[in-house]
């Protein structure tokens, strides 16, 4: 039999998209699963940009497109990047238009990592942060982020981890799996120390508009964080539009030039009838009215789980809110099993579709992942099933 690349025996399959498969599959054998597993929003992409991409479908615009985007869209990022985080980029050298959050990120480490390179990540965070690093033959080290600590990393954590070979840390805020985020003097320690060792600074901040009190800090908006920053976003979450697979980095130019190529020999380029879309949602009105009114709607099901945490009263399940991102992390510790075995019988047992907190790393066992990217009587009525299961359980 033909050798295959032994560097993917190191990465285990996304634990996100296998039990959303498996739900999926379930679903379609007639079982009535709540799926409370996938952080897909449930609301439709909004109108407008539908008709924007109607009318550039009918318009031709269905060849090849630049390679790093149309200047159209670029320039509506830059506007975006402006305007929510208060940063300036040249649209034309520190923009690169990529397919989805992902290929964002791909294109930022292949910019910047060689063979053997250490990168720094937070533990939890989402498995593509450290599997990327792994397929592109980096060394991921995790950092923990304890649950005490807020999930977010002690400062003096990362310079632990620290060695002769690490060339960048990771960052994700809000945080998928647990909604967190550091605060903007977090940040600024965080990039002094950065600097101070000449790291570069990858920001997945694909969240970044979902927020339940102060707005988060990007981490290129502090005074000379932008030089060692590459930022990944895209408009999958802010705008219900996960399939159109249409994201972004922004970056210094030279590292731009570089993601520019990784972007080339992978995908060519994005769709151009998805990037006048994409360019039309950034920047009207009308789509931004909406965002925000998905984005009230996320804020009231947060409120309604913590009202019904408090009603229901579980010794078993405890639920720290979220800062950000349309996630609770659920603590199921005093359960004493694993998040694995807690997520396979609340799926058998209540019909409820979670993540185990173990797909996030070692610092996620002990929580389970659940969505509040579904409708109102769907996050209420799978909540009340995981209490009820945890109740009986206890008994």
């Amino acid at each position: 039999m033909n050798a295959l690349n032994r560097q993917f025996e190191l990465i285990r399959q996304s634990a996100t998209v296998a039990m959303a498969d498996r739900i999926l599959a379930l679903k379609a054998s007639g079982l009535p699963i709540i799926g409370l597993q996938v952080g897909d929003p449930d609301f439709g992409t909004p109108a407008p940009v539908l008709e924007a991409a109607t009318r550039a479908l009918q318009a031709g615009l269905t060849h090849y497109g630049p390679s790093s985007g149309t200047l159209e869209l670029r320039q509506a990022i830059a506007t975006k990047l402006r305007r929510d985080e208060g940063v300036a980029y040249d649209p034309a050298a520190e923009i690169l238009v990529t397919h989805g959050g992902i290929h964002a990120y791909y294109t930022a480490l292949q910019a910047i990592l060689n063979p053997d390179d250490d990168v720094l990540i937070p533990d939890p965070t989402w498995a593509t942060h450290a599997n990327m690093v792994v397929m592109l033959r980096g060394n991921a080290v995790r950092v923990p982020a304890p649950a005490e600590h807020g999930f977010i990393p002690p400062l003096e954590a990362w310079a632990q981890a620290l060695t002769p070979k690490t060339r960048a840390i990771v960052l994700n805020y809000p945080s998928n799996p647990t909604g967190a985020y550091p605060s903007r003097d977090y940040l600024e320690q965080l990039q002094a120390f950065a600097q101070a060792h000449d790291l570069w600074v990858v920001s997945d901040e694909v969240y970044g508009s979902l927020y339940y009190g102060e707005r988060p800090t990007s981490a290129a908006a502090l005074p000379g964080a932008k030089d060692r920053s590459l930022i990944v976003n895209s408009l999958s979450k802010t705008y219900a539009m996960t399939g159109w697979r249409v994201g972004f980095l922004a970056a210094p130019a030279a590292v731009i030039a570089n993601a520019l190529k990784a972007s080339q020999n992978s995908i060519t380029c994005v769709a151009p009838f998805v990037q006048k879309a994409a360019a039309f949602a950034l920047v009207d009105p009308e789509v931004q009215e909406a965002a925000a009114r998905m984005r009230s709607a996320y804020a009231r099901r947060r409120s309604l789980v913590l009202r019904l945490a408090q009603e229901l009263g579980s010794s078993r399940i405890l639920v720290p809110p979220p800062m950000g991102a349309f996630y609770f992390f659920l603590d199921v510790r005093p359960l004493r099993r694993s998040s694995v075995e807690v997520c396979e019988s609340i799926l058998e047992k209540a019909q409820v579709g979670l993540v185990p907190g173990s797909a996030f790393g070692a610092q996620g066992e002990g929580f389970v992942r659940m969505t509040i990217a579904a409708s109102d009587e769907d996050v209420a009525a799978g909540f009340r099933k995981i209490i009820g299961w945890a109740e009986g359980e206890s008994r």
